[in-house]
Formats: C-alpha cells, sequence, structure tokens
C-alpha cells in the first residue's frame, strides 16, 4: 500500500457518478432488456478510462475504476457467482431491510422516496438470493474490470489503484440465503467463493477493497432486532470469514471500508466505533476507511486516538460528507486531518 511522509495522499471509497448515456445502457441490461454487449463493454472501457483522468485531475492519488462497470457494489456478484439467482417476490419487505433510524422518522422515508424519483429502475431488477450451494463461476466480467483499469491506469501512469469488492458479511444481506437455512454455513461458502475474487484482483497488482458496511449499518437494519453484544458476536463472525478469504493476500495488499449507511438521515442508531473497534482491528486489511466527517461520526477521532491503532493498521479517515450538498472548505479539510 502507497504511503508517504511528505504530504497525505488521497484517495476515496469507490462509486463514482456514471455517464448519463452508460446508466440508460446498465439500465436496459438490469431491466431485462436488449442490448448490444459490444456497445455496453465500449461504454464501460471508456467510462473508467474518463473516471481514472477524472480522478487524477481532481488530484486524487489512488484510483479506482469508479465502478462503472456496476449498478450496485454488491447486487453484481450475480453475474459471478454459481448459486445465485433470481430471488421470488416478496408480498411485504421484510422490516430489517430497512434503516432502524428511517422507522422512527417516517418523514425522512417519504424523503428519500421523493429524492429517489426516477431510480426506479433500480427496484425493477430482479434482486438476487442464494438458491443453491454458492461458489465463484464466471470469471470473464472480473477479467475485464482488471483488464480495463490496468489499462486506463498505464495510459496515465498511475502508480496504484484499487478494486472495490464485496465483503462476505455484506453480501448475506443483499444476496440473501434461500438455500441453507442457516447464516453461518452461508457466509462460509461466501468467503470460500469471494476468496477467487479478492485473489485475482490482488494477483493484477491492484490494492484489494473490502466493502464491509456489515460491521457498521448492519446493526441498525439487518440486524436490528439484535442487542449490542449479540451483534457483535456477528461482527465476530463475519471477521473470521473474511480474514480466511483473505488468507493468501498480504494485509498491506487491502484495505477495508467500514461505513454506516450513505444516506441522509438522522442516523441515531449507529453503533459506536468504540464498541467496534477490539473486533475489526482482528480483520487482516491494514487500510481502514472509515467515515469521519459527518455529524454523527466526526466526534469519534477522539475515540480513536484513545483506543490507538495497532502498528500494522493504516487509518484512511473520510474527510469529505457525501450526503450533503455542502461544499468544505479546505481548512476545514485541513483541521479534521490534524
Amino acid at each position: 500500500m502507497q504511503l508517504s511522509t511528505d504530504r497525505i495522499l488521497t484517495s476515496h471509497v469507490g462509486s463514482l457518478p456514471r455517464p448519463q448515456d452508460l446508466l440508460d445502457l446498465l439500465e436496459a441490461k438490469e431491466t431485462g432488456e436488449a442490448v448490444d454487449p459490444d456497445a455496453v463493454s465500449n461504454r464501460i472501457k471508456q467510462a473508467i478510462s474518463d473516471a481514472v483522468v477524472a480522478q487524477i485531475e481532481a488530484g486524487i492519488d489512488i484510483v479506482n475504476d469508479g465502478e462503472n462497470s456496476k449498478t450496485s457494489y454488491t447486487l453484481y456478484v450475480r453475474d459471478r457467482l454459481k448459486g445465485v439467482g433470481p430471488k421470488p417476490p416478496e408480498k411485504e419487505l421484510p422490516r430489517t431491510a430497512q434503516h432502524r433510524d428511517l422507522m422512527d422518522h417516517p418523514g425522512m422515508i417519504e424523503r428519500t422516496a421523493r429524492i429517489n424519483q426516477g431510480m426506479s429502475w433500480f427496484d425493477r431488477a430482479k434482486p438476487p438470493a442464494a438458491i443453491g450451494p454458492v461458489s465463484y463461476g464466471d470469471r470473464a466480467p472480473l477479467a475485464t474490470d482488471l483488464a480495463n483499469l490496468r489499462a486506463a491506469c498505464d495510459a496515465q501512469g498511475v502508480k496504484e489503484a484499487f478494486v472495490n469488492s464485496a465483503s462476505p458479511g455484506v453480501l448475506t444481506k443483499f444476496v440473501p440465503d434461500m438455500h441453507y437455512g442457516h447464516e453461518d454455513s452461508y457466509i462460509a461458502d461466501l468467503a470460500d467463493a469471494m476468496a477467487v475474487e479478492y485473489e485475482a484482483i490482488a494477483e493484477a497488482g491492484f490494492i484489494l477493497q473490502i466493502d464491509a458496511p456489515d460491521f457498521g449499518s448492519a446493526r441498525h437494519n439487518q440486524y436490528q432486532d439484535l442487542d449490542q453484544a449479540g451483534f457483535l458476536k456477528i461482527a465476530e463472525r463475519n471477521v473470521a470469514a473474511l480474514n480466511h478469504a483473505t488468507r493468501n493476500i498480504a494485509p498491506d495488499r487491502m484495505r477495508m471500508h467500514i461505513c454506516w449507511g450513505n444516506y441522509e438521515g438522522p442516523h441515531t442508531h449507529d453503533i459506536p466505533f468504540a464498541a467496534l473497534h477490539p473486533v475489526v482491528m482482528k480483520a487482516r486489511p491494514a487500510g481502514l476507511l472509515i467515515e469521519g466527517a459527518n455529524p454523527a461520526h466526526a466526534h469519534e477521532w477522539e475515540d480513536i486516538r484513545r483506543l490507538g491503532l495497532p502498528d500494522d493498521k493504516v487509518l484512511l479517515p473520510g474527510v469529505i460528507d457525501t450526503t450533503t450538498n455542502f461544499v468544505e472548505n479546505p481548512r476545514l479539510i485541513a483541521q479534521i486531518c490534524r
């Protein structure tokens, strides 16, 4: 992992705005419309190239592909994992599908729905589920993503780039189990399956970023009915699964993103980072990307300073709040970094 003693290096957590024409193609593909595969592939390749250039121009040191080939940081696995298929329609979404803080404030749910108008295609796409034994299947989409990013980076002389991949734990939420009947068995197979993707990313020379909101936001949605002790047991299990899946990758070639949900809301039920600290520090990735700019978590730098970091961990604090339309003053960013 690239480090510096001269200045603070910059990066981000992954997903960048997609061009509208690419979104139109991805929407058509998601909803089952006939699309020209070559047109989609070519547009994705160009979008990734443009994204790398835009990141460099913005002063980003450690770039990625903007996740331009994906409509979601989790649902993409339905094109890669065996044993995953369409989820049968539900008459009513389970309560745990919604954030607990939003349920406490119904007006926020209505507001969020209004803001998201025009994105209904995402709701029309068939959500995936585990309908059989899960293993890694088609490696072509991953190989294409890696080749596109490598070409874009080489063209711009980029020293280091990262590639996002979903954690085993977060997939238990977005690809619900309809086969195993026991989440522990399911996550064990997810860990073995995703290890294929993790190792391919590392072998291609990229930093592997594990997207793991299962350590943050899952507390107030997926596992909101558990008490904190019960949730921390789930977190311990998920760390063990992640460590198993990454056992063949050097820790300094990995970083892990933890968040409490990238949405505008009260966040009154977010689990404190101090409670997560003992568990999260057991995870193998050396880099830790943690929210540090929004009003619900900006104060937690005090907890991190008090609790400390192991010598083998590197903190990559979030200093830009993506859930607000305010543009942070550079002086504020400098104050946060100090």
